[in-house]
């Protein structure tokens, strides 16, 4: 059998997968197919018969490496026939039964089709680089989809790379002894207070593992996702890792709106343990705990607060650190809420630029009205409501009733077109 020689064959691989991560087989593989379409660029451009080559034109080509020898063959599939009418997918029964005379009509053969060496030219020699590229870039996103789709929502420890645009790109490993691969943390994902220089490394959330063949990173990271901050307690305090703790929520604003604003997060924990602090267990013993997840988050403000089956309860707790005189649950079918503090504590509860108190509603899940107890007007502000809800209900009232009569008509014209429609045996006769 003819053979194109391709001195190296054997180190090329080696060092393909050494560099790129590869398995040897998944080098060889690629390599294959890039010769292939080699070949297909070569037999298009030779086109004696100036045939048009369909895009399956090719299936029933292979391409046969041989490591040993530093080569490649090209093998034919063709299927017998008593008249040929395409030599490249079949083959005569005279001729085959002149090498095999117990071939027959229908049968195939595996025919050898390598071109020379000299012929198989400096085009399909650059298309076969071109596609080998491809082909190992493929090769490598299918890889690391493989080895991270299990990870999503777990932390990883990166190490800064280089600056892309506004983007970080870092190198992070799905385990001990795994090698590094490029993620990319975005500009809306990192955390203002980070230095992100180079060979700096990181906590960062996986918050995606993208597919398909688009360009760069396939993982996509996270600095200012809730999940760090969980992750980050459930690896500082035991009792969370115990189950004896559980986080039942978490309200995190990393990019704030304002630059005049620091990062904050309240997160909110509780225990079926009733000799266990669960807030104390989180922030540890003269804050020691909280203190190695503030480090980590580069001086984030943390509130640990108390969470609370009562709503009342939760939406004072989730104030903190402002002192709540009391809570009024207005509407707690559309979950709105008057908090009552002190005129002292009122800058407290709301926040530099309402942070505070739009964390606490997020966490909770309440729009919270922060009210001076001191000038709250009880009775005017309970006839608001009861106005705002009358107002409501008329208002769900006449959409009902709208929907009732639009329904009714289009029924009424159902019955119409059915009657239309109706066989009549007098119409018949």
């Amino acid at each position: 059998m003819s053979m194109v020689t391709l001195p190296g064959l054997k180190e090329l691989i080696e060092s393909i997968s050494r560099e790129r991560n590869l398995p040897r087989l998944a080098v060889q593989s690629a390599i294959r197919e890039a010769l292939l379409k080699g070949y297909e660029r070569y037999r298009r451009a030779q086109n004696l018969e100036r045939k048009q080559f369909d895009e399956d034109y090719f299936d029933n080509f292979e391409v046969e490496l041989d490591i040993e020898e530093e080569g490649f063959r090209v093998l034919s599939t063709k299927t017998i026939v008593e008249k040929v009418s395409n030599t490249d997918h079949q083959i005569s029964l005279d001729e085959v039964q002149l090498v095999a005379p117990e071939a027959q009509l229908g049968d195939s053969v595996v025919l050898d089709v390598t071109p020379d060496q000299g012929e198989f030219g400096r085009m399909a020699a650059m298309q076969t680089k071109q596609v080998l590229a491809q082909k190992l870039r493929d090769q490598q996103r299918q890889m690391v989809q493989e080895e991270f789709q299990d990870l999503e929502g777990t932390v990883l420890q990166a190490r800064v790379l280089r600056f892309e645009r506004q983007s970080v790109i870092l190198a992070v490993s799905s385990g001990f002894g795994q090698p590094e691969v490029e993620a990319e943390l975005p500009k809306r994902e990192q955390l203002p207070n980070d230095n992100y220089r180079a060979n700096a490394t990181f906590k960062v959330y996986l918050k995606k593992v993208s597919q398909g063949q688009q360009r760069g990173p396939q993982l996509l990271v996270s600095r200012a996702d809730a999940g760090l901050v969980v992750y980050l307690f459930a690896n500082e305090v035991p009792e969370i890792e115990d189950e004896v703790v559980r986080i039942v929520a978490v309200a995190r604003e990393a990019n704030p709106p304002s630059r005049y604003v620091g990062p904050r997060t309240k997160i909110a924990v509780d225990t079926l343990d009733r000799d266990v602090d669960p807030v104390g267990a989180c922030i540890g013993a003269r804050g020691s705990r909280i203190q190695v997840v503030v480090n980590e988050l580069r001086g984030e403000k943390i509130d640990v607060i108390r969470w609370s089956p009562d709503p009342a309860t939760y939406i004072a707790n989730a104030l903190s650190p402002a002192r709540v005189d009391e809570v009024r649950l207005m509407d707690p079918e559309t979950r709105q809420t008057h908090v009552l503090v002190a005129e002292d504590q009122l800058s407290l509860a709301i926040g530099k630029e309402g942070q505070n108190v739009r964390l606490a509603a997020r966490l909770t899940g309440w729009k919270i009205d922060i009210k001076d107890k001191a000038k709250y007007d009880y009775a005017g502000e309970d006839a608001k409501f009861v106005a705002s809800r009358a107002k409501y209900q008329a208002e769900e009232e006449d959409d009902d009733a709208d929907f009732e009569e639009l329904e009714s008509e289009n029924q009424d014209e159902f019955a119409e077109e059915l009657d239309d429609d109706t066989f009549d045996p007098e119409d018949e006769e």
